[in-house]
């Protein structure tokens, strides 16, 4: 017998929840051969076999919550691949002399080593819909599966049978079957376990930390001039777009500088400044928010940081990044601009004391001077700052900085 475990994760990552399995049992599994993906607070990892053999048990299923070391699968060297486990035969089912409903009082068989019913992923994810509790269902299967059928004749028991009453219509199954607390339809769905994860840490920062958030707004001119005018150039030259957020990069580490409180941290009574630049970039990934970070942001010039901006929002949407790719960080930049977001007060991402949000680019009439007023591409930014160790003054200051260094872009472009 050879137990499949779960694998060391990660350094703070003690557990996962099943997302898929990749085999079904009696299959033949080669050593190095994934078999499992976990779905962690943070990414997706596939967990491979050690040794080859056939599947024979599954002991967690799709939803079920693992720890390190927890056994979740068995595989048998010399198991007959051409036989799997648990699937009932039809021909040692009795025959009913008439048709008549399936009887639910078979003895539910159990795995030996944890004593968890044995009911096929359907069955399971029902259950867990339904809020059931296996442990309470009895199997028409003759070798004591639980199947779904099973579970349904848990959650709505046959009735005893009545004469027809013709004078009133029968009431639909949706009806029947809808929640009580609410008078209308509705659609429960669980919350991933990167969702739990991301709204668990987005109200501990606001109870933890004292986030206060100032604005600006920054005259976009001459940043889109310039990259009108060296866009091609630079395409040609490094095989990437020149877009914004190298721009608010190089701004942000040079305004990072000036003001270092807002790249550091606070631990217990202390207050740890950290003398290097690794600016996380939020994503919008199809399971949540991820931000994955550019390593030594001040060692890069333009075009490095915008392959690698690239290169992780795709490794994003992919859902492919890796926990390396999303550990650390010291400072974050998020976009909502993108989606069309005019203006808004970012969260904090602890332990991080500062976050620089960025707004869509908007038209709008700006006065010159007493006289003149121009329509001016123009962008609200937002600092969200750790109040505790970041006075209104530095944050203030810093903002200003990065409007400074935007609205004279050819400084942050020289210096790479």
């Amino acid at each position: 017998m050879i137990e499949i475990k779960v694998p060391e994760l990660a350094e703070s990552i003690t557990e996962g929840t099943i997302s898929s399995w990749l085999i079904k049992v009696g299959d033949r599994v080669n050593k190095g051969e994934s078999v499992v993906e976990l779905e962690t607070d943070k990414v997706n990892i596939e967990v491979n076999a050690d040794d080859a053999g056939v599947l024979t048990q599954l002991l967690k299923q799709p939803g079920d919550i693992v720890e390190v070391g927890d056994v979740i699968a068995i595989l048998e060297e010399n198991a007959d691949v051409s036989a799997p486990a648990a699937e009932p035969v039809a021909q040692q089912a009795p025959a009913p002399s008439a048709p008549a409903a399936p009887v639910h009082n078979q003895a539910v068989h159990r795995f030996p080593s944890t004593g968890q019913p044995v009911a096929s992923p359907a069955a399971r994810k029902l259950a867990r819909e339904t809020g059931i509790d296996l442990n309470d269902v009895r199997s028409a299967d003759p070798l004591g599966r639980i199947r779904t059928s099973d579970v349904k004749a848990a959650i709505s028991p046959a009735p005893v049978a009545e004469a027809p009453k013709t004078e009133k219509p029968a009431q639909k199954p949706a009806v029947a079957q809808m929640e009580t607390e609410f008078a209308k339809p509705v659609e429960r769905v669980k919350m991933s376990r990167r969702r739990q994860t991301i709204a668990k840490r987005l109200v501990e920062v606001q109870h933890t930390a004292a986030m206060l958030t100032t604005f600006n707004e920054v005259d976009m001119s001459a940043v889109m001039k310039l990259r009108a005018k060296r866009k091609d150039a630079f395409f040609e030259k490094h095989g990437v777009r020149l877009g914004f957020m190298s721009f608010f990069t190089k701004a942000v580490v040079a305004a990072l500088k000036k003001y270092p409180l807002l790249n550091a941290e606070i631990q217990a009574d202390e207050i740890i400044v950290k003398k290097f630049y690794d600016i996380g970039i939020a994503v919008a990934a199809p399971e949540g928010l991820v931000v994955p970070v550019v390593r030594d942001a001040n060692q890069k010039n333009f075009a490095e940081i915008e392959g690698e901006i690239s290169q992780l929002g795709k490794k994003a949407r992919d859902n492919a990044l890796t926990l390396k790719e999303l550990q650390g960080g010291t400072f974050t930049i998020t976009n909502g601009g993108v989606f069309g977001s005019l203006m808004s007060t970012p969260i904090l991402n602890s332990p991080q004391v500062g976050i620089l949000g960025m707004h869509k680019i908007q038209t709008r009439p700006i006065a010159i001077d007493e006289e003149r007023m121009e329509n001016r591409p123009m962008m609200y930014i937002a600092l969200s700052y750790d109040h505790r160790i970041v006075d209104g003054k530095e944050a203030v200051s810093f903002l200003a900085t990065v409007k400074e260094l935007l609205e004279n872009p050819e400084s942050l472009l020289l210096e790479g």
